[in-house]
């Protein structure tokens, strides 16, 4: 299942999701502008290599990416969740919101692969942080999703709660399945990093105050 859109109305532009989407799509053009030598060594210089940590590259990391579908599958579950976000939060308090999410994800993971010397590149633990605040604030909108079964494709709606506990779920368990074999010199999803930004989202949304009109909202569709 890929989702498509969702049925919860954002009431401001969303200005620091298109700023972060943006970013992202620049620095991996450049990447990508690269010649394989020297694309390694951007990577190697500003992804985060768990065995040998920088807190400067906590930061870099997530704005590189691996691949195409890498990028666009990033970009596209921001831009769906990241708008309700950044309208409840304000766009201020948004960016600090998704960047400490960024950095819980990159922490958790180095903690489970301490040994690695793969760099860690992505958006996807910050962007997870983003569901997951999704997750207790709007878990009743609707999400549309693509779904292809075997030769057909069909859309259909289904809760936001269902589709954001199952990814979790499926994050978690891959996680816990990848602990028996931790990569050193192998590259993979660092699905333990999604874990902790969907954790932190979760955590940082409860504490964070969110705009008057949400509650109002709330309050109605409650």
């Amino acid at each position: 299942m890929f989702p498509i859109r969702d049925t919860q109305p954002s009431y401001t532009f969303p200005y620091v999701t298109v700023v972060i989407i943006a970013l992202n799509s620049l620095v991996f053009l450049f990447e990508f502008s690269l010649d394989d030598y020297t694309q390694n060594a951007f990577i190697q210089t500003f992804g985060l290599v768990p065995e040998n940590f920088h807190l400067l590259n906590v930061l870099t990391s997530m704005f590189l990416h691996g691949g195409w579908m890498h990028i666009l599958g990033n970009m596209w579950f921001l831009w769906i969740f990241g708008d309700n976000i950044e309208d409840i939060l304000g766009h201020g308090q948004y960016l600090v919101f998704y960047l400490v999410c960024g950095v819980a994800a990159a922490m958790t993971q180095v903690y489970f692969n301490a040994g690695s010397r793969v760099p860690m590149v992505g958006a996807s633990g910050a962007i997870a942080g983003v569901m997951g605040s999704y997750l207790v604030k709007f878990p009743r909108a609707r999400v549309e999703v693509l779904a292809f079964l075997f030769i057909f494709i069909t859309r259909f709606d289904l809760p936001a709660w269902l589709i954001l506990i199952y990814w979790f779920a499926t994050q978690f368990f891959s996680g816990v399945g990848s602990l028996g074999h931790t990569m050193v010199n192998e590259g993979g999803t660092a699905f333990f990093a999604h874990v902790g930004g969907f954790a932190a989202g979760v955590v940082l949304i409860l504490m964070m105050r969110t705009r008057e009109r949400y509650w109002r909202r709330r309050d109605l569709s409650w």
